[in-house]
């Protein structure tokens, strides 16, 4: 099955997965990526001749959006992108069919001694370490690892010291380049699932809640704050579908933009969620605050404010007018 095949549109896909992952929560990680390999999921991006649905980036940004509502306690981002990155090695057919699991340390460098970012590292057999421009695959069981519950106590970021593991294979800079980009693009998915997630969770709760005779959705200064929530989220959204397609040049477009406007609007969307359920919001039984920690622990990984920062200034640079 290929990209360009009428007979199945990224929507449809989306519909696909979605029942998937609601099907495989709660369930323990190695039963999760067999359930999710039956399904294709693993291998979305890998080649048919190599045994996977070969389809384009754009199918699996449906997943990760699905993945982000249903705020999924997998590494199911890592292992579509690593499946894709090693697909033709026996490595790449060992994730794709959900028999290894493997995260990417997004934070840090391997001659820095001590990296993090790596999302659920504690459920994964491998993991990706950058080193320069290139990255190498390394095992978990040569990796000390440490978890860090200042963002989230339930579900801790973890640093891993890899710098003695030994090496299984390498990715040139070409490949790790590539992966970023599409690291980029299923997380800002990723985040804005998780808010359209906490958007309907909250105009589902509201349109229970009764005052003065009137449910709170009926309320304009509540319709007007969904207003604006839908907007950013439908902004993301179409930012997204942007970058996937080529510039008016068919030149590849630049992802930084996108990844940082898709974190922003996500937090103000979750925060906002959180603001109009009121006391019940607040509360650790009203699972929104999930939503937001996985915001904020994918904000660090990537290091979204400096990234926010340069993106702007070279923004101006582009624009500014050349002085005489």
């Amino acid at each position: 099955m290929s990209a360009q095949d009428d007979t199945l549109r990224p929507e449809e896909f989306a519909e696909a997965s979605l029942a998937v992952i609601e099907n495989a929560l709660g369930k323990p990680a190695s039963e999760t990526a067999l359930l999710l390999a039956q399904a294709g999921l693993m291998g979305v991006c890998v080649p048919e001749a190599q045994g996977g649905l070969g389809l384009d980036i754009a199918f699996a940004v449906p997943l990760a959006h699905a993945a982000g509502k249903l705020r999924f306690q997998f590494p199911l981002i890592e292992q579509v992108l690593m499946a894709k990155a090693l697909s033709g090695t026996s490595h790449g057919e060992l994730l794709a069919t959900g028999e290894k699991l493997a995260g990417i340390a997004f934070q840090g460098q391997l001659m820095q001694g001590w990296v993090g970012g790596a999302r659920h590292a504690n459920l994964c057999d491998w993991v990706l370490v950058f080193e320069g421009q290139e990255a190498v695959l390394v095992s978990m069981s040569d990796v000390s690892i440490e978890e860090d519950q200042s963002l989230d106590p339930d579900y801790p970021q973890h640093w891993l010291e890899a710098c003695n593991a030994q090496v299984i294979l390498r990715l040139d800079a070409a490949k790790c380049e590539a992966l970023w980009r599409d690291a980029q693009i299923l997380m800002s998915a990723w985040v804005n699932g998780a808010a359209e997630g906490a958007f309907e969770d909250t105009a589902s709760y509201l349109s229970t809640r009764v005052q003065f005779g009137r449910p709170l959705t009926a309320k304009q200064a509540v319709r007007h704050t969904f207003s604006r929530m839908k907007l950013a989220q439908e902004a993301t959204a179409a930012a997204i579908q942007r970058v996937l397609s080529s510039n008016e040049l068919g030149q590849v477009r630049t992802v930084d933009a996108v990844f940082v406007s898709a974190i922003q609007n996500a937090t103000w969307v979750i925060e906002k969620a959180i603001h109009l359920q009121g006391g019940m919001g607040f509360t650790w039984d009203v699972p929104l605050h999930y939503a937001l920690r996985e915001v904020r622990k994918i904000e660090a990984m990537f290091g979204s404010s400096e990234l926010a920062i340069r993106t702007g200034r070279e923004w101006i640079e582009a624009n500014s007018c050349t002085q005489l």
